[in-house]
């Protein structure tokens, strides 16, 4: 069995934006990865941007700087 954890998971309206969050956050070296999710979850987009929950403040931040509008910003058991 695989041990799941809670993790943030900030998902997209499209996949441009999804895209664009992994650009930033490679760019600032910003913690996460993206990762597939149901459909359901991120509004047919499919991606979302999983990451520490410790990090949410510094992400909304990077998310703001660059433009980018997330759909929803939850906790997930991943």
């Amino acid at each position: 069995m695989i041990k799941k954890e809670r993790k943030l998971i900030i998902t997209f309206h499209t996949t441009t934006e999804a895209m664009a969050m992994e650009k930033a956050c490679k760019e600032a070296g910003a913690d996460g990865r993206i990762i597939p999710v149901p459909r359901a979850i991120s509004a047919g987009c499919g991606l979302a941007w999983a990451a520490k929950l410790e990090s949410e403040a510094a992400l909304r931040a990077l998310m703001e700087r660059n433009g980018i509008s997330p759909q929803a910003v939850q906790e997930c058991l991943v």
